[in-house]
């Protein structure tokens, strides 16, 4: 779906209606005139159920190793520019669902009779009552002062209205500051536009993967803040797996103000929702909503198919478009509970552009995880992942996530040694709950996973030869993403 207003003409208006024949003509005002996915993996590794399977697609043994296979359909909602056509997906019919794209054809101009007649009647019906109004206005200043003026001048207006805080204006004339538009570009100058918002003081700026990994290798990285100041930037660390990267601005400014990061535990649906970004190009557009689902899993690829990245999303009616990837998500007090990074697309993009527009399903990556992975690489550059050492299905289904009887490559489907192999899980196992955390398939299996930290302890619930089980199980941990 894409947001095809461009180049569509407004049918001109058509013309008052001419007045009944009883009633006296009146004379108008000059200028008045009314009318003018692999199959398998390995819960740190990919999952297949992201992508939308054709019938009939065969599926692999599962593959546990870092990077995983490529998703058939692009995934990522971020980029601005021609460099991803991709998208986020939740799950839609048959699958993980779509990627950006696919046509939204639209609706043809309606004629002059219908909506355009209403109008017009309505025109001309507040021609005649303004016409008495003003004739007994007049009147009334004509007795009472017969020199004054009878228009009323607003006392505030615009910027001189003093924003509560909590409203929205208020919060965005708050955040826009701190908030930046990426324009990441590779070495043959491919790339596209994002969004990113200061981390701390020393000019660390958190956004997407997806938004800056055309200039991991040799690109060229900028940051603009919205009165127009640009700054030379650099890569420190990236984490293809969350989708979350951090960039450092060079000879960064010292007046530097970070966002405040909220906790994206205590979120509940119905909660106002803001979102700050630059969606196809447009720097510094403001939308709002509310959060309407938690722990939504989804899966999204760049959109060249090498990669997956996999979350347990805050889900959003806000309107999040192409460039909105890597921007806040703020709560109703400017507090920052995730970010940007992907949408929920039915068709591809119109204009020849390969990229859609919102339908109202956003999804944001929880700042408490996010937080947890930018620490990570300004500390070390390089992501740490959470994984149980065992490879699951990635079919989509409901019914949990199953270890796989066989890996791929010769490899164990249970590591020995690892988490699963010592709290006692099997190949054969249904996973069905993470803690308190229902587990439909694998996808959702990996985002619950990555929303820990290694060497947390979590309670697996399984099923075994018809028969619940519940185990103890201490996460294991793997550095980067290869």
């Amino acid at each position: 779906m894409s947001t095809e207003n461009e180049g569509t003409a407004v049918p001109p208006a058509p013309s008052a209606p001419p007045p009944p024949a009883d009633a006296p003509a009146a004379s108008a005002p000059q200028g008045a005139h009314p009318g003018s996915a692999p199959a398998a993996g390995d819960p740190y590794g990919p999952p297949a159920s992201q992508v939308h399977h054709d019938p009939g697609e065969s599926t692999s043994a599962p593959d546990p190793s870092w990077p995983p296979p490529p998703p058939s359909t692009p995934a990522y909602g971020g980029d601005g520019g021609a460099g991803h056509g991709a998208a986020g997906q939740g799950w839609g019919g048959g699958g993980w669902g779509a990627g950006w794209g696919a046509a939204h054809q639209q609706p043809a101009p309606k004629n002059g009779r219908g909506r355009g007649g209403l109008v017009a009647a309505v025109l001309a019906a507040a021609l005649v009552a303004g016409g008495l109004g003003g004739g007994l206005g007049y009147t009334l200043a004509r007795e009472n002062d017969s020199g004054g003026s009878t228009t009323v001048s607003a006392g505030t207006t615009g910027g001189n209205v003093k924003r509560d805080p909590g409203t929205v204006a208020a919060v965005a004339a708050a955040a826009l500051p701190s908030t930046v538009t990426i324009e990441a570009a590779s070495s043959s100058g491919e790339g596209g536009t994002g969004t990113g918002f200061v981390f701390d003081k020393q000019g660390h700026i958190v956004t997407n993967n997806h938004v800056v990994a055309d200039a991991v290798d040799g690109g060229n990285l900028s940051a603009t803040f919205p009165d127009g100041k640009k700054y030379e930037a650099e890569v420190v660390g990236n984490a293809q797996g969350y989708d979350v990267a951090v960039i450092k601005l060079k000879n960064a400014p010292s007046d530097l103000k970070p966002l405040t990061l909220g906790n994206s535990d205590d979120v509940a649906v119905g909660d106002s929702t803001i979102a700050i970004g630059a969606p196809f190009g447009l720097s510094n557009t403001v939308t709002t909503g509310i959060i309407s689902a938690k722990n939504r899993p989804v899966a999204s690829s760049d959109g060249s198919g090498d990669k997956a990245s996999y979350m347990s999303a805050l889900q959003t009616d806000a309107s999040i478009n192409p460039g909105n990837s890597g921007g806040p998500l703020l709560d109703a007090q400017g507090n920052v509970i995730g970010i940007n990074s992907a949408i929920q697309s039915t068709s591809n993009g119109g204009f020849g552009t390969g990229q859609a527009g919102s339908i109202g399903l956003g999804f944001a990556i929880p700042i408490n995880q996010a937080k947890y992975v930018a620490q990570e690489l300004i500390e070390n550059g390089k992501p740490v992942y959470a994984k149980i050492g065992a490879s699951v299905s990635l079919e989509a289904t409901t019914n949990g996530a199953k270890i796989t009887e066989q890996g791929v490559g010769g490899t164990e489907p249970v590591d020995p040694g690892g988490p699963a192999d010592e709290a006692g899980l099997k190949p054969g196992d249904v996973i069905t709950k993470l803690d308190d955390r229902v587990i439909d398939s694998g996808p959702t299996l990996i985002g619950e996973i990555w929303t820990h930290k290694p060497g947390d302890e979590v309670t697996i619930t399984y099923e075994r030869g018809g028969k619940e089980r519940t185990t103890e199980l201490t996460l294991g941990s793997r550095v980067g993403d290869s």
